[in-house]
């Protein structure tokens, strides 16, 4: 996690950026129980009309569905925080396996870049002393123009 800045030190900007799951645990439970029950019913009908091996492929299909599912949800543990004091800017990436990567930037050099209107291919980059980052690609753009305008406000207000 990113260390605490210091009591007299304050915080201007602090977001946590994750990506969007497509469905709740518990709508996601309640979607794979009814696909079970169509499927199995389905692929009942189909071996009374003596059609077995499509009972199999049902069975696929739901497993494949099921499958999809459980990579998006791994792939949405991912987060990134960032946070901006006076004296720098934190960034923390942390991966669905839980690996984390931490940068640093000074803000008063920061440029924060983003497209404005956003394109779908538009990304959030940040640059300072030839380095530069790009944060939110899990966002959609919009959100990540929302974040790179309240950054750009924050970091104004320390550049003031």
């Amino acid at each position: 996690m990113i260390e605490a800045a210091p009591p007299t030190e304050p915080v201007l900007f602090d977001a946590r950026l994750s990506p969007h799951t497509s469905l709740p645990p518990a709508g996601f439970t309640v979607l794979m129980a009814v696909l079970c029950v169509i499927s199995f019913a389905a692929g009942i009908a189909f071996v009374t009309m003596g059609a077995w091996p499509v009972f199999g492929f049902f069975g696929l299909d739901v497993a494949l569905l099921y499958l999809a599912f459980r990579i998006n949800y791994r792939h949405a543990q991912r987060y990134e925080t960032v946070r901006l004091t006076p004296n720098r800017l934190a960034i923390e990436r942390v991966s669905p396996r839980g690996n984390v990567e931490r940068f640093e930037f000074q803000p008063y050099w920061l440029r924060v870049m983003m497209d404005d209107p956003p394109q779908h291919e538009s990304r959030l980059i940040l640059r300072s002393h030839g380095r530069s980052l790009a944060i939110g690609s899990f966002l959609t753009p919009v959100e990540r123009l929302e974040v790179a305008n309240a950054l750009k406000a924050a970091l104004a207000q320390i550049r003031s």
